[in-house]
């Protein structure tokens, strides 16, 4: 792999677009587009598709389902999402590349934290700005400067943005698993890890609701006519949490318990949510197994339990594809100075899905920051270049051949 004068052009290009790529991600910052508001995801979605249409090829929104949720009081409701915003460049390109990111943050309507400020080390703190839109402004000046390269015409790429990604993908996983079916490699704008590193096997994860139903009676008159759902769920949230030490590997965290009122009146709702991380396949059947069990266990003298949710992001192993990826992406890290390295993470995004379609992908091209997910979120102003010019680069190099994307991909079917 080497690096020549074409190459370099797009690389100084990017060089010049510091503020622009940085400076864009900061003002989308200000844009409040936690996952379910709507009317802040539909302002964002908006920008982004003005920014995307600079690009040459068709820019179209994609519908979404309905996803549902259960309520406090057990009950499901319908979830509505914005659509997803789509790009399709040369179609019928021999190689073909499928890019993804989320428009949405974990930061709901009204939170206080609405703005970018610089700490005194230089970071950037900021709501979304890692963890999210950072990286998308990455990836869309890694394409625009691609577009400048004489070997474009060997590759064509699909761009989807999603507004879900932070609840799971709920509604946008069947559109990922669709375009990984037509690609031969993937790359995800999530932010990168600590010092920098690429995340290379990931676990696989599920979110699961237990609606336990009770009896409701007046705590002084009546009380043995009730059936306690709260100390029902409460019994079975310590039997759920019992599986962690069971099976190497898997983990299941209680994370809340809806349900109650007033004290006067025995409880006859109550919900227990929990989230599973697990390392494989043979782990998650196991789980839903055991989960399965506890959630049955409950159903007894007028107490009744049904279960909801599911796996909807599958391990990520770290195979020979996956190691021929990453091994292309170092060897291109290398020829513009950067140290790539990588390292396990119990995270997951929509590289789990991408690569539960087929789709070999690297899922942390997005910018060097940390402490996502809280109001402490930061990103380092220098990586917003030095990342757009690593992915314009492994564009540049799947194009030329150099990075073998149908090797690659073939791989998949023997790892």
């Amino acid at each position: 792999m080497k690096l020549t004068a074409q190459d370099s052009s797009i690389l100084s290009r990017l060089a010049g677009e510091e503020d622009d790529i940085l400076g864009r991600a900061v003002e989308w910052c200000a844009l409040s587009s936690g996952s379910r508001n709507l009317p802040g995801l539909e302002a964002q979605r908006a920008v982004l598709a003005d920014v995307m249409r600079q690009l040459p090829g068709e820019v179209e929104n994609v519908p979404l389902a309905d996803s549902h949720e259960v309520a406090a009081d057990g009950t499901l409701s319908a979830q509505v999402h914005p659509d997803a915003l789509m790009l399709t460049v040369r179609p019928q390109a021999p190689v073909q590349v499928v890019l993804t990111g989320h428009y949405d943050t974990v930061y709901p309507a009204g939170t206080p934290f609405t703005a970018v400020t610089k700490r005194a080390d230089g970071a950037l703190n900021g709501p979304g700005l890692a963890d999210m839109k950072g990286g998308i402004s990455v990836m869309l000046a890694a394409l625009r400067a691609f577009e400048e390269h004489p070997e474009k015409g060997n590759l064509g790429y699909r761009v989807l943005l999603s507004p879900d990604e932070e609840i799971g993908s709920l509604a946008s996983g069947s559109v990922l698993a669709k375009l990984a079916a037509g690609g031969h490699v993937g790359l995800t704008y999530e932010p990168a890890m600590a010092g920098g590193a690429l995340a290379a096997q990931r676990k696989g994860s599920g979110n699961f609701h237990a609606v336990v139903r009770g009896r409701a009676a007046h705590a002084g008159r009546d009380f043995d006519k009730g059936r306690n759902a709260i100390a029902a769920a409460a019994d079975l949230a310590v039997r759920l949490a019992a599986a962690n030490g069971q099976r190497e590997g898997v983990t299941l965290n209680v994370a809340r318990i809806d349900g109650g009122g007033p004290l006067n009146m025995v409880p006859d709702v109550a919900v227990v949510r929990f989230n599973i991380r697990l390392p494989d396949a043979e782990a998650a059947a196991w789980a839903l197994a055991y989960v399965q069990a506890q959630v049955a266990a409950t159903g007894a003298d007028g107490i009744e339990a049904e279960l909801h949710g599911g796996f909807t992001r599958p391990a990520k192993p770290f195979t020979p594809a996956q190691q021929q990826l990453f091994g292309a992406v170092k060897d291109a890290g290398a020829l513009i100075g950067q140290q790539i390295t990588w390292a396990p993470s119990g995270g997951v995004c929509e590289g789990n899905n991408l690569f539960a379609a087929g789709l070999p992908n690297v899922d942390t091209l997005g910018v060097r920051g940390g402490d996502i997910h809280s109001h402490d979120e930061y990103a380092w102003p220098e990586s917003f270049v030095e990342r757009a010019q690593l992915s314009a680069l492994i564009l540049a190099k799947l194009a030329s051949g150099e990075i073998p994307a149908a090797q690659i991909k073939a791989a998949m079917g023997a790892g």
